[in-house]
């Protein structure tokens, strides 16, 4: 039904607006040198600027995830500036919006837009406004870079032969945004989708990913371990809840050590435990948490079901209860994100000719998760990774860091990427010629 909605929104607005149908054909030889022409057009000084600008306005001011109002103001208000047509609110923040002839092919191109609790640490002129909230995975950059390349895109949108959907979608770290985002049905015509993350781990200048697994499936879970709280003093008394937790936490590891099969890669960590209030008072009860995580759905499931069954059983050695919490309404739990093949090639040969194909590196899976996985269950999609290193800049972070920090050179390397990725996407994806009984309007399709 929002599917339908949006679809006839943008009918009308094609009606009442009709925009000229593209005559424009690129040859293959212009298509080849496409992707450094855009890089070109990225880097120019008033667009680096301009994409900088929105990058620190969002860092300056951080949201969480499904509360990232002012940001989806953002670039509402930008698109706007730029004439982009675009659908609001969709999975509560998130944006839509579409450049071309409003015909297949359609193809996506993806921000997440979110932030993180967490107290930025770096001193500089456009450090967070906002206690205890901070851009520190480069999310801020993302959107930038989408929204450059909305702008290049809509520069060069004679030469579209198709539709570019624009995704800047909320809630990635952790509440699966990417899912609702699928929901609202706004990607059912869409036939493949790009999503990219800057990352210090490669050299400036380069891209890196793979076909196939490229991101694991991750959960997270939540137990109380409850006992009989008491003076230190006389432990007899009690039932220590604390002792229960720490045999629970150290049994969890024996998961990966001693069950899993070592060349399938399985994590379980603890990370959150939460029990006391005072040096010789034992409490009443724990509470830990963390993450698991896996690269098939069969170890998937058996990690969920041997958590439960280790928390419980080990508590109940040293008598206590415990309860396990798998909160998917607010943590849903991420698959596996699985590159596709033929867009990986359509990735090398892009990036091949914008930044050489010695900047393109073949990576590892990694056990880092990415709702970007959900677009991947129902359409072909591709994740890469942007790198940003820079030693004579000092070194960069990883996410999640409070030291976090965005090499603001690669803002032109992902807004030409994204659009080059697109618009080649679309050239080389044309539907075969209607027959002459069946010419109609170019957005027969809408």
């Amino acid at each position: 039904m929002a599917f339908c909605k949006w679809v006839s929104s943008i009918f009308l607005f094609f009606v009442l607006f009709p925009l000229p149908i593209s005559s424009s054909h690129l040859s293959s030889e212009e298509l080849r040198q496409l992707p450094l022409k855009f890089l070109h057009f990225a880097e120019k000084q008033e667009l680096f600027d301009w994409m900088v600008g929105i990058r620190r306005k969002l860092h300056e001011n951080p949201e969480l995830g499904f509360k990232e109002f002012e940001t989806s103001k953002l670039i509402r208000t930008e698109l706007e500036k730029m004439g982009i047509n675009y659908k609001y609110p969709v999975a509560e923040t998130g944006v839509v919006g579409f450049i071309g002839t409003g015909s297949a092919p359609f193809v996506a191109l993806r921000a997440d837009m979110d932030a993180l609790d967490i107290q930025e640490s770096v001193e500089w002129e456009h450090k967070s406004k906002i206690p205890g909230k901070m851009h520190a995975c480069g999310h801020d950059a993302h959107v930038a870079m989408l929204l450059g390349a909305a702008k290049i895109l809509k520069e060069h949108s004679h030469d579209l032969q198709g539709t570019v959907v624009l995704v800047f979608q909320p809630a990635e770290e952790g509440g699966g945004g990417a899912k609702r985002i699928v929901e609202a049905g706004v990607l059912e015509n869409v036939s493949a989708i790009f999503g990219l993350h800057v990352s210090p781990r490669f050299p400036v200048g380069s891209v890196a990913s793979r076909a196939g697994p490229v991101t694991a499936a991750n959960g997270f879970f939540e137990a109380v371990i409850s006992g009989k709280g008491g003076h230190a003093a006389i432990p007899q008394h009690t039932i220590d809840p604390i002792l229960a937790a720490s045999n629970v936490i150290v049994s969890l590891q024996h998961l990966i050590s001693r069950e899993a099969d070592p060349l399938d890669s399985q994590v379980v960590t603890v990370a959150k435990f939460q029990g006391g209030g005072a040096f010789n008072v034992i409490p009443d009860s724990v509470t830990i948490g963390g993450t698991f995580r896996a690269y098939t759905k069969e170890s998937f499931v058996q990690l969920r079901q041997r958590i439960v069954e280790v928390i419980t059983r080990q508590a109940s050695v040293q008598r206590c209860n415990a309860t396990v919490i798998f909160d998917e309404s607010k943590n849903p739990f991420y698959p596996v994100s699985v590159n596709d093949n033929d867009l990986h090639e359509h990735l090398k040969k892009v990036a091949g000719q914008m930044f050489g194909a010695k900047n393109l590196k073949e990576m590892k899976p990694t056990m880092g998760a990415e709702d970007f996985a959900f677009y991947q269950e129902v359409i072909p999609g591709f994740f890469f990774f942007l790198g940003m290193e820079d030693k004579t800049k000092g070194t960069f972070e990883s996410g999640h860091s409070p030291f976090y920090r965005v090499n603001e050179d690669v803002l032109p390397h992902g807004a030409a990427l994204h659009a080059a990725l697109a618009l080649t996407y679309i050239a080389e994806n044309q539907p075969a010629s209607p027959s002459s009984s069946s010419k109609g309007s170019s957005h027969d399709e809408l």
